[in-house]
């Protein structure tokens, strides 16, 4: 009976993944016949498990979706994922989903076995997350299941926004994505009065149901919804904006930056135009340095001239220094 019970359990945890197993694999993965598999099968049933069968030559078993949550069985590095991610969840900008991943991580981490308990224990106690900057707004769990459905659906939004001075205005969208960045959520759409892309602070939005009529799903803007949401929040923060010629390839420079920092335009096959922006001159002066690579800034002039700044006092600290000296 325990090797029934112990193979019935083997069983189920195959069938949990999302695929179709013929049977003669199933046969072989748990070292039975196929009509011990057959039988294995129709006790699952049995006790509850809505398992689907498939006649042919590419037919097979795979576990259907039922009106109760069959228990999970799970592998040791899938328990330890998903105990790591729980926890992560309870950190998360979720509003409302503290409390319940923390139960959900309770109850997890009670029947873990000693290894795995002792495992995740440690990883929770001497793995620690740097907090942000600064506290973020957290988003609301319905209201990302409202805007994803939109999503999903195709189907017109319209909403109240409020910009970052606090004034509010009604939009009209199409939804495309919902982009997560940091504790962040945004919303990439096509705003249907302005006849473009847009980016919206989740946190910021109010929609107004019920939704309205579909519309015809267009391509992520750029290709990338995530690469365009960290351009254009990054961009809107930015203090200073420059435009730098770098003397080598796009496709080099492309390699070298994060889409957050800025875009590339190709001028030829060995020089390109990069337009970037930061908080601080300072920190321009940085990321341009950290390129590696020779660039010529032609605007703006304060940035040009603090660059200059900067070149003569890096000349002046070596003042003095022979390379023999700098060697040693």
């Amino acid at each position: 009976m325990l090797e029934t019970s112990a193979r019935l359990l083997r069983l189920l945890s195959l069938l949990q993944s999302p695929r179709e197993w013929p049977g003669s694999e199933l046969a072989e993965r748990l070292g039975v016949s196929g009509r011990t598999v057959r039988n294995d099968i129709e006790r699952l049933r049995t006790l509850g498990y809505p398992v689907d069968a498939t006649r042919g030559s590419t037919g097979g078993y795979r576990l259907a979706a039922g009106s109760a949550m069959p228990p999970l069985l799970l592998d040791d590095e899938e328990a330890v994922a998903v105990t790591v991610a729980l926890r992560g969840v309870a950190q998360s900008a979720l509003a409302g989903m503290e409390e319940t991943s923390v139960s959900a991580l309770a109850k997890l981490e009670q029947v873990l076995p000693a290894r795995l308990r002792r495992r995740v224990r440690t990883l929770q106690r001497y793995a620690v997350t740097v907090p942000a900057d600064r506290p973020a707004p957290g988003a609301d769990t319905d209201l990302l299941m409202t805007l994803t459905a939109a999503c999903r659906d195709h189907e017109r939004l319209r909403m109240e926004y409020r910009d970052h001075s606090g004034a509010s205005a009604r939009r009209l969208v199409e939804p495309q994505r919902v982009v997560n960045w940091g504790r962040r959520w945004y919303l990439v759409a096509w705003d249907v009065d302005r006849e473009d892309w847009r980016t919206f602070r989740v946190d910021r939005l109010t929609p107004r149901l019920p939704a309205g009529p579909r519309f015809a799903p267009r391509e992520d803007p750029g290709g990338d919804a995530a690469a365009y949401v960290a351009g254009r929040a990054s961009a809107a923060a930015w203090r200073h904006r420059a435009r730098a010629t770098v003397h080598a390839p796009a496709a080099e420079v492309l390699q070298r930056i994060n889409p957050a920092v800025g875009s590339v335009e190709a001028v030829d096959e060995g020089t390109c135009v990069l337009h970037t922006g930061a908080d601080s001159l300072d920190s321009l002066a940085v990321h341009l340095g950290m390129l590696g690579l020779d660039f010529t800034v032609t605007e703006p002039p304060e940035l040009v001239a603090h660059l200059r700044e900067l070149a003569a006092r890096y000349a002046r600290s070596t003042e003095g220094s022979s390379p023999a000296a700098s060697s040693r």
